[in-house]
């Protein structure tokens, strides 16, 4: 797949254990440079970009 594809999510971790998807659709670029903003923030959640999975049709 092209790295503009557009499969990319950013995820957070919080301090009691629970992940969520925070935005989705993204490039892998955009992805990533948002968990780096996040993560520069700061916070006590943890920030990550993942490649998303197809869902089942």
């Amino acid at each position: 797949m092209p790295d503009g594809e557009r499969d990319w999510c950013l995820l957070r971790l919080d301090d009691n254990g629970n992940q969520y998807v925070m935005r989705r659709n993204l490039t892998r670029a955009e992805a990533q440079a948002l968990a780096r903003d996040y993560q520069a923030r700061g916070h006590k959640q943890t920030y990550w970009a993942e490649r998303e999975t197809p869902r089942p049709a």
